[in-house]
Protein backbone atom coordinates (compact mmCIF):
# COMPACT_ATOMS: atom_id res chain seq x y z
CA UNK A 1 0.00 0.00 0.00
CA UNK A 2 1.59 3.48 -0.84
CA UNK A 3 0.61 6.64 0.98
CA UNK A 4 0.81 10.14 -0.45
CA UNK A 5 1.31 11.30 2.61
CA UNK A 6 -1.01 14.09 1.78
CA UNK A 7 -3.21 15.64 4.80
CA UNK A 8 -6.63 16.90 5.08
CA UNK A 9 -8.49 19.60 6.91
CA UNK A 10 -4.77 19.42 9.49
CA UNK A 11 -4.69 15.76 10.13
CA UNK A 12 -2.36 13.76 9.14
CA UNK A 13 -2.10 10.37 7.39
CA UNK A 14 -0.03 7.50 9.15
CA UNK A 15 0.27 3.61 7.75
CA UNK A 16 -0.06 1.20 10.90
CA UNK A 17 0.93 -2.52 10.74
CA UNK A 18 -0.17 -5.16 13.21
CA UNK A 19 1.94 -8.38 13.53
CA UNK A 20 1.38 -11.77 15.00
CA UNK A 21 -1.07 -12.26 17.64
CA UNK A 22 -1.97 -8.38 17.46
CA UNK A 23 -3.30 -9.19 13.97
CA UNK A 24 -6.81 -10.76 15.95
CA UNK A 25 -7.83 -7.21 17.10
CA UNK A 26 -7.84 -6.34 13.38
CA UNK A 27 -9.33 -9.00 11.66
CA UNK A 28 -9.96 -6.84 8.27
CA UNK A 29 -6.36 -6.59 7.14
CA UNK A 30 -4.53 -9.37 6.00
CA UNK A 31 -1.00 -10.62 6.55
CA UNK A 32 1.39 -7.17 6.13
CA UNK A 33 -1.08 -5.46 5.15
CA UNK A 34 -1.31 -1.58 6.58
CA UNK A 35 -4.12 0.42 7.99
CA UNK A 36 -4.05 4.40 6.54
CA UNK A 37 -5.22 6.51 9.50
CA UNK A 38 -6.17 10.51 9.72
CA UNK A 39 -5.08 11.47 12.97
CA UNK A 40 -4.79 14.70 14.28
CA UNK A 41 -1.25 16.34 15.05
CA UNK A 42 0.13 15.96 18.22
CA UNK A 43 -1.49 12.37 18.02
CA UNK A 44 1.10 9.74 20.01
CA UNK A 45 1.66 5.98 19.46
CA UNK A 46 -0.02 4.69 22.31
CA UNK A 47 -3.36 7.32 20.89
CA UNK A 48 -2.89 5.21 17.97
CA UNK A 49 -2.85 1.98 20.04
CA UNK A 50 -5.80 3.38 21.68
CA UNK A 51 -7.47 3.87 19.12
CA UNK A 52 -7.08 0.20 17.21
CA UNK A 53 -8.13 -1.57 20.26
CA UNK A 54 -5.01 -3.12 20.87
CA UNK A 55 -4.60 -3.75 24.63
CA UNK A 56 -1.55 -1.90 26.45
CA UNK A 57 -0.05 -5.53 27.83
CA UNK A 58 -0.37 -6.46 24.56
CA UNK A 59 2.50 -4.59 22.53
CA UNK A 60 5.97 -5.20 23.29
CA UNK A 61 7.58 -3.22 20.41
CA UNK A 62 6.50 -0.20 18.54
CA UNK A 63 8.56 0.90 15.40
CA UNK A 64 8.32 3.95 13.27
CA UNK A 65 9.62 4.51 10.08
CA UNK A 66 11.87 1.06 11.62
CA UNK A 67 13.46 2.62 14.32
CA UNK A 68 11.98 1.44 17.93
CA UNK A 69 10.02 3.89 18.99
CA UNK A 70 8.02 4.59 22.37
CA UNK A 71 4.07 4.80 23.42
CA UNK A 72 4.70 9.06 24.04
CA UNK A 73 6.43 9.50 20.75
CA UNK A 74 4.33 11.81 18.84
CA UNK A 75 3.78 10.74 15.21
CA UNK A 76 4.19 12.49 12.04
CA UNK A 77 2.95 12.72 8.48
CA UNK A 78 3.75 9.75 6.98
CA UNK A 79 5.30 7.47 9.72
CA UNK A 80 5.08 4.04 9.32
CA UNK A 81 3.91 2.57 12.10
CA UNK A 82 4.22 -1.30 13.65
CA UNK A 83 2.65 -2.65 16.63
CA UNK A 84 5.01 -6.05 18.12
CA UNK A 85 3.50 -8.68 20.23
CA UNK A 86 6.15 -10.52 22.27
CA UNK A 87 6.83 -13.60 20.36
CA UNK A 88 8.17 -16.75 21.98
CA UNK A 89 10.13 -19.35 20.45
CA UNK A 90 12.51 -22.39 21.42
Amino acid sequence: MSMSGSTTAGKITVEVRVFATLRQFLPELGIGEAKSLQVEPGTTLDDIREMLGLPYEAVKVIMRNSLQAYPGDTVSNGDRIAYIPAVAGG
